[in-house]
């Protein structure tokens, strides 16, 4: 899993608990599977965790991710992600987050932005996205060219917590990972906004090979602006923490925001 860095947003992320405890001894390569609480970041330093950045890749020059007062700090200044270096599956991921004060470079005078990818596969930076305002997308030889990983992505953005974004890439051998997801959901048609379908349980279940889904009640009126909140948002207000959980079983993702379910798809991967 991973949590991007959108050079957009200044960001503070803490208590990373996961439910990713392995019964008996597990491989290096093998997916850990939830047996206990394990924290993910122990309070001092990015130990068991690896950074990418789209323009130095497995290097920060500009301290983009650093922990201060015993949280994990992402200042924004750089498209790309922090990760854990180890992979798990069946877990509840338990995120803390609260938003500075700056967006950076392509995102100033935006919405801010961030978020949580699941099911990240691939080698590093194989995302055909190369951030936010990129000129050209990464679809040349050298694969880890782009911002991210391929993955399903759990929205933190200002009016959009628990949006699902799928985030297409390619693995090492250069062919395409298949990101789909199914959900029961509705069309939304919302002039600026990145979803164009929106969660609703009473809807029938669609399967969706690109694009984005809203979250449950996400404003009909949202603006890609900062500061922006909607009438039922469920995130906290600016300054506090927002307590995200995704909650990854077998083939379901549920997506709670301070304990109350905004999203629900089911991931495909072929």
């Amino acid at each position: 899993m991973a949590m991007p860095c959108r050079v957009l947003t200044l960001a503070a992320i803490v208590a990373v608990t996961v439910l990713v405890s392995a019964t008996g001894p597990v491989r290096a390569d093998e997916p850990i599977v939830p047996d206990r609480v394990i924290k993910l970041f122990n309070g001092r330093d990015l130990q068991g965790w690896t950074t990418w950045l789209v323009d130095t890749r497995k290097t920060d020059p500009r301290g983009v991710y650093s922990v201060r007062n015993g949280v994990i700090r992402i200042s924004g200044d750089g498209f790309g992600y922090l990760g854990t270096l180890r992979a798990y599956k069946d877990y509840r991921l338990v995120v803390e987050v609260k938003w500075g004060r700056h967006n950076f470079r392509t995102r100033r005078g935006m919405a801010r932005d961030s978020g949580i990818f699941l099911h990240a596969v691939g080698p590093e930076g194989n995302s055909y996205d190369r951030g936010w305002g990129a000129k050209s997308s990464n679809t040349g030889p050298d694969i880890s060219s782009g911002a991210y990983k391929a993955a399903i992505e759990c929205q933190v953005m200002e009016g959009g917590f628990g949006d699902i974004l799928l985030i297409h890439g390619r693995y090492a051998d250069g062919r395409h990972v298949p990101v789909r997801v199914t959900a029961p959901v509705k069309d939304r048609r919302v002039p600026g906004d990145y979803a164009k379908f929106q969660f609703d349980p009473t809807c029938p279940v669609r399967t969706l090979s690109v694009g984005a889904i809203a979250w449950l009640k996400k404003d009909p009126h949202w603006r890609d602006v900062p500061g922006f909140r909607g009438q039922h948002d469920v995130e906290s207000p600016a300054g506090q923490w927002t307590r995200i959980e995704c909650v990854c079983d077998n083939d379901r993702i549920t997506v709670y925001v301070n304990g109350q379910r905004v999203n629900g798809p089911r991931p495909h991967w072929n």
